[in-house]
């Protein structure tokens, strides 16, 4: 759903990108996952109270400036006329990076996360629904992007990370959901307490697997209407 504001925030940011003149694109692109991995440490290690939830604040901070910083070195190499295989993708890798990144560290927060598994799950079906959007360029087709967007997760998984710092912030309690059903559990990928973190990292997963499906169920419907 987010994506499709990508046209009007390429627009928004243009004065931006031609102030920038000559600057070497892939400065924005490395510089944006130096301040990702600056906000995975602060995910990772913010506590259950308020000076944890100003982490995790913090952490959100930079992660939308990382994503200002990785939407204007396209935008300034489209505008250079420097953008080429290299750029595009370099670009993609430190996305990917940062999807992982951000869902491992999100994992790794003992005080609101079980298992640190949870956070690799989502990683991975992450990283399956991206591959069967570049899968299709390999075999000849354009890209797909239909599913649950890097946009539609990124905004997710913030709003749940606003949440979880919200609740250490006033020292909440979580909700146990541990008695509401027996597949509340599985869910929520082994996690018995609903919580901002556990709900990103739920959400990431089964996005992932939707979109994993209907990429692929698109996929094939393309390759074999040829």
């Amino acid at each position: 759903m987010f994506e499709k504001m990508r046209d009007t925030w390429t627009k928004m940011i243009q004065p931006l990108v031609v102030r920038m003149g000559n600057l070497d694109p892939s400065v924005l692109t490395w510089t944006s996952l130096v301040i990702s991995i600056v906000s995975f440490y602060l995910i990772a290690y913010a506590d259950g109270d308020g000076e944890g939830g100003m982490m995790i604040v913090g952490a959100v901070v930079l992660i939308l400036i990382a994503g200002v910083f990785d939407a204007l070195d396209g935008a300034l190499a489209r505008h250079q006329g420097t953008d080429g295989p290299y750029g595009d993708f370099l670009d993609h890798t430190i996305d990917r990076i940062v999807d992982v990144g951000l869902l491992v560290a999100i994992g790794y927060n003992s005080v609101f996360v079980v298992d640190p598994m949870a956070g690799w799950a989502a990683a991975l079906l992450t990283l399956l629904g991206s591959y069967m959007g570049t899968q299709a360029q390999s075999v000849g087709l354009s890209r797909i992007y239909g599913g649950f967007s890097r946009a539609d997760r990124l905004v997710v998984t913030l709003g749940g990370l606003l949440w979880a710092a919200w609740y250490a912030g006033i020292g909440g309690t979580m909700m146990d959901i541990s008695s509401i059903h027996e597949y509340a559990h599985w869910v929520l990928l082994g996690n018995t307490q609903l919580n901002g973190m556990t709900l990103a990292l739920a959400v990431s997963f089964w996005g992932g697997v939707y979109t994993f499906f209907v990429r692929f169920v698109e996929t094939r419907k393309q390759l074999l209407a040829k």
